[in-house]
């Protein structure tokens, strides 16, 4: 029986709607709010609870807030509790994203709105270069982490070696490590504490007991996978029937559909990987409109990797053959978010009644550090790269024996972008502004150098 003040689904909904609507400041910032506002506040579950489900979480491919609101959202009112506080989580920001990329895709290059994408840039670099050190002193405590982040900025920046590649074999050597017994591999332990007040398990709604539908059923497991796979997998496969691998919506498709299996590390480790992709491999979009569509996810709610919406929208809309270009772009951000978050909940429903199983295994979370600092090094390609085309205008490559390395043209530096880029480092590192303040400063600033003629 629940315990007297255990919330009805009813009850649980308006909480999920209120996390969602309020959900802004990248993936350090949702978790921090769901803390607050379900162990603080509603007293849900514990914070070794909380701890556990997000440490979890971030052994997955995908964004790690948005499977914990799914974890939280199940162990609380089983599956349609999971699919009603991931789908609240994503909402807001998924009509936020498409609202914008229709007033991007008309008006984006021209006017005022020109001036505010061009301000937004200059605040999402800023803010990346501050993901990068805010990571990196979490993750990288010990010469082996370091040496891996280092290993795994040159390969990409330099080499252009895959993503996941670079994943795989970060966590290779951390769980080798691990296994030898070697300095430097001892397991990290994930996230510490979050909150600013410690709630005890035992003095919550969940308590300390599993609850019953959180054991292990494999029975329920087959069915929700295979319901989940096919709503995941059965349009891809139809697009590719039915338009051939060639066409954009198939693309679109299968791209995020690999992202979605192979992207571990969190939210700026899968921007690296769809930046590098889709700017530079299937061009649907330039580098400096994936930094307006950044800014775009950056100022709404929901999860900030919502930007893969962006990227489809501008992906179909200059591909899309017979049919409307909106129209196009429409479907093309709707499909690249299905398949960007459907296989967020089978990776919860599937694996987290086997999360004890998972619970305290050295080895696994010394895979899990070596992963995190991996992404620390692409991080860091991520700002450079993003930095190089906000400012300047121009780059080359310098290529031969494997090299692949992108440097600017150093007449073509973009003094406008370039004072307002060291602006907003000032107030991130200096001013310790947030995220929404700095993007709105450098947003009216770029609407102001625009309206004068300087950008």
């Amino acid at each position: 029986m629940p315990k007297p003040g255990y919330p009805t689904l009813a009850e649980a909904t308006r909480i999920w709607a209120r996390i969602g609507l309020l959900s802004f400041g990248g993936p350090a910032g949702q978790i921090a709010l769901m803390h607050r506002v379900l162990v603080e506040e509603q007293k849900w579950l514990g914070e070794k609870r909380f701890l556990h489900a997000l440490n979890y979480c971030m052994l997955l491919p995908g964004p790690e807030a948005q499977q914990l609101a799914v974890y939280i959202g199940w162990l609380m009112h089983r599956t349609a509790g999971g699919i009603i506080a991931g789908l609240l989580f994503v909402l807001p920001g998924m009509v936020s994203i498409m609202v914008l990329s229709w007033i991007y895709a008309i008006w984006g290059q021209t006017g005022l709105v020109g001036g505010l994408f061009f301000g937004l840039k200059a605040a999402v670099l800023a803010i990346v270069v501050q993901a990068v050190i805010r990571i990196g002193r979490r993750a990288l405590k010990s010469r082996a982490m370091l040496a891996i982040a280092a290993a795994s900025f040159i390969a990409i920046f330099a080499f252009a070696v895959p993503f996941p590649l670079i994943v795989l074999v970060a966590g290779l050597i951390g769980y080798a490590g691990s296994r030898a017994g070697w300095p430097g591999f001892a397991e990290a332990g994930g996230h510490g504490r979050i909150g600013g007040t410690q709630v005890a398990d035992a003095d919550t709604l969940l308590g300390e007991e599993t609850p019953d539908h959180a054991r292990v059923n494999r029975a329920w497991a087959l069915r929700i996978s295979g319901v989940l796979l096919a709503l995941w997998l059965g349009p891809v496969a139809a697009l590719f029937v039915l338009l051939g691998p060639g066409n954009v919506f198939s693309q679109i498709a299968g791209f995020f559909s690999t992202m979605a299996v192979v992207t571990f590390g969190g939210a700026y480790a899968v921007l690296a990987y769809v930046a590098q992709e889709a700017v530079q491999h299937y061009g649907w979009l330039a580098p400096g409109e994936m930094l307006d569509g950044l800014g775009m996810a950056e100022t709404t709610p929901g999860p900030l990797i919502m930007v893969t919406q962006f990227v489809g929208f501008m992906g179909a809309l200059r591909d899309a053959g017979n049919l409307p270009p909106l129209l196009a772009g429409t479907l093309g951000g709707l499909l690249s978010t299905w398949v960007t978050f459907t296989p967020c909940f089978l990776w919860i429903f599937l694996g987290a009644p086997y999360i004890e199983r998972l619970r305290g295994n050295p080895h696994l979370g010394a895979a899990l550090s070596a992963v995190t600092a991996a992404v620390v090094g692409v991080i860091l390609n991520l700002a450079l790269w993003f930095g190089l085309h906000v400012i300047f205008t121009q780059t080359r490559e310098i290529a031969g024996f494997g090299l692949r390395l992108s440097v600017p043209v150093l007449s073509s530096v973009d003094l406008a972008a370039a004072a307002l880029t060291g602006l907003a480092l000032l107030a991130v590192f200096r001013g310790q502004m947030g995220t929404v303040r700095v993007l709105a400063l450098c947003a009216g600033l770029g609407l102001g150098l625009r309206l004068a003629g300087l950008a």
